[in-house]
């Protein structure tokens, strides 16, 4: 059975996209069939898995302005069991020339493919614009990262809203896959206060490994590559292993 994950959180700078194509590799690593989604017009999730993003004539915007479908968009990458269909700059115009009414667009699109992939996984961009509307409505369930630090909770907050309106609006079903705690150094005082807050409020939604500060991570999406194939052996890799392998047993 297919599980669609939305990557989502209103603030920037959270370990989004570096939890897109990490946990989306640790699950093809881990011998799940998985889709990634870039929506988010900037396309780091494309850049950062090895692709240039002006390279492709077909990407998520032409499948949604219907100059393309999805089948002939999707193109496989390094590992054999993760597919992309890559984002693009021009996803601005799409959000910019369309309207509520498209809401559900994206869930239309992916009706036709997604039980083909274990996992269809979102990156989302960093706003509540159409495009994440879009992943709300088309996901089963939100991953929501969330940096060790007290002002990233603001940012979390405001995403509950959004997907509880989303709830009583459009997808009823729509669950919280987990929040995960990234960019933390637990050799800190600091990051474990934040943890062991973040935990007491939200209890079991925490996934049970959070993501270190590891400089390999940005080393491997510099290189165009996830963690799991530039050096699967580093700590960001293991933990990012973990966090699949909840992933996988939530959607038993």
């Amino acid at each position: 059975m297919s599980k669609v994950i939305a990557i989502a959180n209103q603030k920037g700078g959270v370990g989004k996209t570096t939890t897109a194509i990490n946990l989306s590799a640790s699950l093809a690593y881990l011998n799940k069939k998985v889709l990634l989604l870039d929506i988010d017009p900037q396309a780091n999730t494309t850049r950062g898995i090895g692709f240039d993003s002006t390279q492709f004539s077909h990407n998520l915007y032409t499948v949604l302005t219907s100059s393309s479908s999805i089948e002939e968009s999707i193109v496989k990458t390094a590992l054999p069991k993760l597919s992309l269909l890559p984002g693009s700059v021009d996803l601005i115009s799409y959000e910019l020339n369309n309207n509520i009414d498209s809401i559900n667009q994206l869930k239309d699109i992916l009706g036709s493919v997604k039980t083909k992939y274990d996992f269809v996984l979102i990156d989302c961009p960093p706003s509540l614009g159409l495009l994440s509307l879009n992943a709300l409505v088309a996901c089963d369930s939100v991953l929501i990262p969330m940096q060790c630090e007290y002002y990233s909770m603001e940012g979390m907050v405001m995403l509950l809203n959004s997907i509880r309106k989303v709830q009583t609006s459009s997808n009823p079903n729509i669950k919280i896959e987990g929040i995960l705690l990234t960019m933390c150094d637990f050799r800190t005082r600091f990051a474990n206060e934040v943890s062991k807050e973040v935990r007491q409020t939200f209890q079991s939604k925490v996934f049970s490994v959070g993501i270190p500060r590891n400089i390999k991570l940005s080393e491997a999406s510099a290189k165009g590559q996830s963690i799991i194939e530039y050096d699967i052996q580093a700590s960001g890799a293991v933990a990012y292993l973990k966090v699949a392998k909840e992933v996988i047993k939530n959607g038993k």
